[in-house]
């Protein structure tokens, strides 16, 4: 049975993530106090407790998730070496948007201390790329690809462009871009035919050409960073397609900034692939949902929690 890897985003972060797992499971507990350690400040603390309104910041939201990933990552594998995600059995990895990163850490391309440290600062550089209420994002359902693109290409304006950003699958596209060309965009959609369009709770517009001043800032920070060949490809979201070059990853990384999230052609690869399982490790089940509607071919068994831990280990 080929197994692949798959590690949520950004929005499934919730107060009290990690908590259990980290008493129940020293090896999920050192994760947090190395992030710790890393970062500066208590992020098991913000994981554990919170406050909400702090926690769902991005640029505490990125490493937060990052953490409780690869701490799951590490209850399940607790005697393997850092990169040891591919233990016979797993074929490939993938991470949607954010999760990207876990699942480079967990292939062995990235160190978790770098990481945690980069996530950190993309979180900031993605806030800091567009002034709090200037840029929204929004969720479309039922509307085709194409005609999306029509409709925002309709609803841009020079400097207020509208653009999609995460493919999720199954009839639902999220846009992205300036908060009146979103507005417009909403509009439209629902005159085309769309079954919803809703603003999202979010505190930038990401995956759209507006964070290009951070990606700028990105490469610049990851210029030095150690890249290695994962030990299983690792499917990115800007092509969705699988890759172990470091060169590559390293651009990618970049380029996923600005890029659309290509989610669901990126389970149609790993598919492709021959994989009939999947693991979801980290905060929540969004992904579950969302590979079932993609390819019914894969079983996600989503594990976050110290009983689905334990009954991993069991099976």
């Amino acid at each position: 049975m080929e197994t692949a890897l798959l590690f949520p985003g950004q929005g499934s972060q919730r107060v009290g993530m990690g908590r259990d797992l980290a008493q129940a499971f020293p090896a999920a507990r050192r994760v947090y106090d190395e992030a710790d350690d890393v970062l500066g400040f208590p992020l098991s603390r913000l994981c554990f407790d919170g406050p909400e309104d702090e926690l769902t910041l991005t640029q505490y939201a990125q490493p937060a998730i990052l953490t409780t990933s690869i701490a799951v990552f590490s209850a399940l594998f607790p005697h393997a070496p850092e990169g040891a995600g591919a233990r016979p059995g797993f074929r490939v990895a993938a991470g949607h948007s954010l999760g990207e990163w876990s699942a480079l850490v967990a292939t062995g391309a990235l160190g978790f201390r770098d990481a945690v440290r980069l996530t950190h600062l993309r979180g900031r550089y993605m806030q800091e790329a567009v002034p709090a209420g200037q840029g929204a994002m929004a969720a479309v359902i039922g509307l085709d690809r194409a005609v999306l693109q029509a409709v925002c290409e309709r609803a841009s304006q020079p400097g207020e462009p509208v653009e999609q950003a995460n493919l999720n699958g199954a009839g639902q596209i999220v846009i992205s871009g300036a908060t009146a060309a979103v507005d417009r965009a909403i509009a439209e959609a629902k005159a085309a035919g769309a079954k919803r369009a809703t603003k999202l709770a979010v505190s930038a517009p990401f995956h759209c050409s507006l964070m290009k001043p951070a990606a700028e800032r990105l490469a610049a920070a990851l210029a030095d960073v150690a890249i290695r060949p994962p030990v299983v490809p690792v499917v990115n979201n800007a092509t969705a397609q699988p890759t172990q070059d470091p060169d590559r990853i390293r651009a990618l990384l970049i380029e996923q900034v600005t890029a659309p999230v290509r989610w669901e052609e990126s389970i149609q690869a790993i598919a492709a692939m021959g994989v009939t399982r999947a693991l979801e490790l980290g905060s929540g089940a969004v992904l579950k949902g969302l590979v079932k509607r993609i390819a019914a071919t894969i079983e996600t068994t989503s594990i976050g929690e110290p009983h689905e831990v334990q009954a991993f280990q069991a099976a």
